[in-house]
């Protein structure tokens, strides 16, 4: 028996195993953890408190949140039976934690009431802090149902597996410039110049983005959304309403960043018109009549008091510090000095925009975004509910002492009921956000979009897999946008994010991956604790006064670009440093990082603008907070003994940096501007997707973005713990290998666990025809002994419970008269595993428990299926079977139309599968080739990788050794030398073939299948890592004789699923008018659609008048009938209008005519038919 530290030793060891991967998934999991542990407390202390008066008796009654409780998801809410992830799939139900909150309530000044209210569920992420499995090892996880290399990530919501989308967003407490034409139409005399904050609080609760309009009159409005509606407000008003300030300290300190002796200098970002916009500023204030601090409060007060909740017994100064506080900037919380600075800042870039001595910032670049975490968007969106709730409750407790005299608020029970009767929508609706995606509120929540955000994890293959954890969003709204600057690839996004791994089509540029280097910043430090961001920040400050930073006194200083700089710590303007000094401060801040101080955090972002002409606004911006794109870098600072020198940079200070690639040049840079960081390898640019295409430096680049998509299409090896998962669909490949030739990140991210292919001997060969355009012939033989086979499982899950016809109990049952032995339902009513289900066979039967009759369900489609494992997902009160899964596993064999592709996105369908003995084979191994493709598909594409792929293949094979294939090896020089002993990649792998006798460039003498000659040029034969996709004939064949038709039109309907027929739609009709084969179009639009004989009128031209006449002879054939076969006569046709039988014709038309004509009388418009052999009208006293 191994001892406790051998199993401890043993799990650490696993653990350790799957490091680089767990890095993967670590934003999503960090961000709710942190949401666990601080987040959800924090915003429910945010939360205003709810204060109630009777207006009969005066008494009060004051209500608020003080912790929440979120437990670990159980069986049944009991708290012995912990529920795990794997009975969550089975049983179709919800991975959550009973979610309740502690609520105190003070009626008058008494003394406070403790009282738990139950929010019904809240979601608990796998491997977060509430899940069962956190910690667990491989052995414990496979033991629960489990893949060994589980990390969690993503939600269990009906049984699906739930993951919420990293979206982009603008980068928190940063004023940007903007330019934009819609911001002309806030109103008259707006122009298009902004600039936009968007202010986090400091508990990551709510976000406010302010806006800062320039007007054409030289004034600005600060706008802001304030209950579903944009609020502005001049500028002036809100600077006086901050701080007790003059009107010449106004001026000061906005006219300070201006003086004439630079002129038009370097770094200089302001005019003489500033002086004379704050004079039109400070004009519009007094025109107002407003002087001081308190009438300015009044003033905004009178406003917002009206339509504020919970202020409406409040004075308007209460009012108007509320707004303050709730709306402007509120990321300085109450510090209104530190706002009324940072206000004349955002004041001073405005203007600078606007006089064009500064660019505007590209709200596209990623040096301006970060990411929008699961975390805080649950956070956002459950705060929006509570504060639903407490609105919702305080209504209905004003209507019941209205309508309820004897109700008093001091009625605790009372009070608790009314309370009680929304509380569980507030779980729902967290629940309706993971299963839907949509997160439904009155207010915008400030998110850059309300629908689209969860997706499926799908387990399609591990790479579709693990794109989605990496994968990042622009946002729905640009989906629909017609500019391409927003899906232009930015210089800004090197490193950060992938230049090839991006869909191609309408997501393009939109859907993005994160580099494989690529982390996110959190809450936590490297220990794993929660990071006191108010301590960093205190220490941080230290240290930049110490490094020579004039700290700001309450006022703004009276200097500006270029002698001084401002300094800015997440969006607060803390001090200024002389131009002269700064490059010493980021230096000496750089420094500190690198030797771990703990004023500087590891993933500090040390954003240095320097002085530039009509660049970006100067000042060193530092930035803490989370939810920031990170990456490392080598930094070229020597560090005493030997201390490692990898530092983290942001995409904001990346900009502004002197990074050299390490292949030994130094980029064309001029002396001025030496490197300070170096890359640490070049692959650090590529996804974890991209990075696992062989030599993709080889490749044209549009291959590897094929490539990327295919990948994520391969019928691979989905997972290990296949017989416990319920997929809807899976796929599954049974013989899959690990590539010979692979890069370094193969092993990096554990791709063996999950292989996708196979190594298939590929010729390069014009062969029979059957391979023109991207057609492959495939070896028979191979594939009957395995090659690219697989299967596809479909898990069909039935509820009776939830089917019920009329409130009847149905079961799971076999009737007990049938004896049947080869049946394949069991006794039990269900099907036996292992049976093979034919179309329309009998394969489970459901006892209704009131009529008693067995209903027997059948198989639909058109393919039989073996049943793969049938599992129990309860009972009922009486212990009979309600719910189940039935797995159903079809087999896939290639056939001809299958897809294949090899890692080069060379794409292509099976076009023939020939025999053995038909196929070439060669002069020295006797081998014939599993695969050939056409040499036609190389010029073209350029995908050269492929061909050294094949030969390093051949040689590893003959080696018994895997190949390195690592993109860029070539690039990287150490100390200006080149590692590699050759100069190409080919000269390195052509000996290694020739000792073994081959030929050096791996061209081999093939003979004839059909004829046994030998072929009178080499062919380019070797082993090539193919895939075998999704997409298969199988699954896509359409076919129909007669079938379904649409009930009005009586045309065959369309779709697969129903066996519809393919549409010959308009462009297929004008095909067969331009080759003149009306017959044929007559055939299709006519005769095999909708063929229908109509009875028209001759005389009148109507198409809808006729009436069946019932003659003497058709009452008297129905007497007579008695048993005896007697031939219906003829129906006679009348018409109703003419009332006569003379003129009726029988037609043959489309009925989809008939049913316009049909239409058109309805709006009382006839259709009059002139038929060819047309009688006039008789005249009246004919008929």
């Amino acid at each position: 028996m191994p001892t406790a530290a051998e199993k401890s030793s043993s799990a650490a060891a696993a653990a350790g195993d799957y490091a680089t991967l767990r890095e993967l998934y670590r934003p999503h999991i960090e961000s709710f953890d942190y949401f666990l542990d601080e987040g959800l407390d924090k915003m429910l202390l945010s939360i205003r408190p709810m204060e109630i008066t009777d207006p009969s008796s005066n008494s009060t009654l004051r209500m608020s949140l003080e912790k929440g409780h979120v437990l670990p998801p159980m069986k049944d809410d009991r708290l012995e039976q912990p529920l795990y992830p794997q009975e969550c799939r089975q049983g179709r139900i919800s991975y959550s934690g009973e979610f309740k909150v502690e609520a105190f309530f003070q009626f008058n000044d008494g003394a406070p009431i403790r009282q738990t209210f139950n929010f019904g569920h809240l979601p608990i992420m796998l491997m977060s802090k509430l899940c069962h499995l956190r910690g667990a090892d491989s052995r414990k996880l496979i033991y629960h149902g489990e893949e060994a290399t589980e990390m969690g990530g993503y939600f269990i919501s009906g049984g699906m597996e739930r993951l919420i989308r990293i979206l982009i967003v603008q980068k928190r407490n940063y004023p940007m410039g903007m330019v934009r034409s819609s911001f002309v139409k806030r109103g008259e005399g707006y122009t298009d110049k902004a600039v936009v904050i968007r202010c986090v609080q400091l508990d990551q609760s709510s976000s406010v983005t302010v806006k800062l309009y320039y007007l054409q009159n030289g004034s600005a409005r600060l706008g802001f959304w304030f209950g579903g509606r944009e609020v502005l407000l001049p500028v002036g008003i809100i600077l006086k309403a901050l701080v007790d300030t003059s009107d010449w300290e106004i001026y000061a300190s906005l006219a300070c960043c201006y003086s004439g002796e630079h002129g038009k200098g370097k770094g200089v970002v302001s005019t003489q018109l500033i002086g004379e916009r704050t004079q039109i500023i400070l004009d519009e204030v007094r025109a107002l009549s407003l002087l001081t601090r308190k009438q300015c409060l009044v003033h905004i007060g009178k406003y917002f008091r009206s339509v504020m909740d919970g202020f409406e017994k409040d004075d308007y100064e209460t009012v108007a510090e509320a707004v303050i506080k709730d709306y402007i900037l509120v990321h300085l919380q109450s510090d209104n000095h530190a706002k009324f600075n940072l206000l004349i800042f955002m004041l001073q870039k405005l203007y600078a925009l606007v006089d064009q001595t500064v660019s505007p910032d590209n709200p596209d670049a990623l040096q301006f975004q970060e990411a929008l975490l699961p975390g805080y968007l649950i956070t956002v969106f459950l705060k929006d509910r509570i504060q639903d709730w407490l609105r919702k409750s305080k209504r209905l407790i004003m209507e019941e002492l209205t309508k309820n005299k004897s109700f008093e608020l001091s009625n605790s029970m009372g009070i608790r009921k009314l309370l009680s009767k929304h509380t569980t929508s507030v779980g729902r609706a967290i629940e309706s956000l993971i299963k839907v995606g949509r997160a439904n509120s009155q207010s915008m929540l400030d998110l850059p979009q309300r629908d689209g955000m969860t997706i499926q994890a799908e387990r399609l293959n591990f790479h579709r897999y693990i794109s989605h954890f990496r994968s990042v969003h622009r946002g729905a709204a640009f989906a629909k946008m017609r500019t391409t600057t927003v899906r232009k690839l930015l210089p800004e996004s090197w490193g950060f994010l992938c230049p090839v791994h991006t869909p191609d089509g309408e997501p393009c540029g939109l859907l993005n991956h994160m580099t494989s280097t690529c982390r996110i910043s959190s809450c936590y430090n490297s220990e794993g604790a929660i990071k006191d961001f108010q301590k960093i920040k205190d220490k941080l400050l230290a240290e930049l006064v110490r490094g020579g930073m004039t700290p700001l006194s309450p006022k703004m200083e009276h200097a500006g670009p270029p002698e001084i700089l401002h300094v800015h710590l997440d969006g607060c303007v803390v001090g200024s440093i002389a131009s002269a000094k700064i490059e010493e401060v980021v230096n000496y801040l750089r420094r500190l990082k690198l030797l771990s101080h703990p004023a500087t955090p590891e993933d500090l972002e040390v954003g240095y603008v320097p002085l530039s002409l009509g660049g970006a606004y100067p000042g060193l911006y530092l930035f803490t907070s989370p939810a920031r794109f990170v990456r490392p870098v080598k930094n070229l600072v020597s560090l005493p003994d030997g201390e490692p020198n990898i530092e983290l940079i942001g995409p904001f200070e990346q900009a502004f940096m002197e990074i050299r690639c390490p292949d030994g040049g130094n980029g064309g840079r001029q002396e001025l501007f030496p490197a300070t960081h170096e890359e640490i390898h070049p692959t650090a640019i590529l996804s974890v997707v991209a990075n696992l295409t062989p030599w993709s430096d080889h490749n044209q680049s549009p291959r590897n973005m094929y490539q990327c998509q295919m990948a994520k299409q391969t019928m691979g090896f989905s997972g290990q713990a296949l017989k416990f998962r319920t997929d809807v669909k899976a796929f599954h490949l049974q013989t899959p290998q690990t590539p010979i030739v692979r890069t370094t990140t193969y092993k990096k991210y554990h791709m063996d666990e999950f292989p996708s292919g196979t190594n298939a001997i590929v010729a390069v060969l014009s062969y029979t025809g059957y391979d023109m355009e991207d057609a492959m012939i495939l070896n028979k033989s191979a594939v009957d002994r395995g090659m690219f086979r697989g299967d596809i499982y479909q898990t069909e899950c039935i509820d009776l419970s939830a089917k019920r016809r009329e409130n009847v109990p149905e079961v799971f049952a076999k009737s007990r008269l049938s004896r049947d032995t080869g049946d394949v339902i069991d006794s039990d009513g269900l099907p036996r595993v292992g049976e093979t289900v034919v179309p329309n066979e009998q394969y489970y039967s459901v006892y209704n428990t009131l009529t008693s009759a067995i209903r027997p369900v059948r198989l639909k489609g058109t393919e039989p299926a073996a049943i793969d494992y049938v599992a129990i997902n309860g009972t009922n009160s009486k212990g009979c079977l309600e719910k189940v899964n039935i797995r159903l596993r079809r087999k896939r064999n290639p056939i001809i139309g299958d897809k294949f592709s090899s890692r080069h996105g060379q794409k292509g369908v099976c076009s023939q599968l020939w025999p053995d003995i038909d196929m070439p084979f060669s002069e020295h191994t006797g081998m014939r080739p599993d695969l050939i493709i056409n040499p036609h598909a190389f010029p073209s594409r350029m995908t050269i990788a492929m061909l050294i792929e094949s030969i390093a293949a051949k040689a590893g094979s003959l080696h018994g050794k895997f190949i390195d294939a690592t993109p860029f090896a070539s690039s990287v020089k150490e100390d200006g030398k080149n590692p590699r002993k050759y100069d190409s990649i080919v000269d390195e792998l052509g000996p290694m073939l020739a000792s073994y006798g081959f030929n050096y460039h791996g061209v081999e003498v093939l003979y004839s299948g059909l004829f046994g000659t030998d072929m009178k040029c080499e062919i380019f034969i070797g082993p090539v890592y193919y895939q075998r996709l999704r997409h298969m004939v199988s699954d896509k064949f359409q076919v129909r004789t007669t079938g379904r038709i649409d009930q009005v039109t009586r045309q065959p309907i369309g779709g697969r699923k129903h066996g519809g027929g393919i549409r010959f739609g308009e462009m297929e009709r004008d095909a067969l008018l331009a080759h003149g084969a009306s017959y044929l179009l007559h055939d299709r639009l006519h005769t095999s659609s909708d063929y229908h004989i109509a009875d028209v009128c001759s005389l009148c031209g109507s198409l809808l008048t006729a009436t069946v006449m019932k003659s003497e002879t058709q009452k008297k054939s129905k007497r007579n009938m008695l048993g005896v076969n007697t031939l219906k006569p003829p129906k006679n046709f009348a018409c109703q209008a003419c009332q006569t039988n003379k003129g009726m014709e029988t037609v043959a038309m489309p009925y989809v005519f008939r049913y316009l004509a049909a239409e058109l009388a309805a709006m009382n418009i006839k259709l009059d038919l002139r038929l060819s052999n047309r009688r006039e009208t008789p005249p009246p006293n004919e008929a």
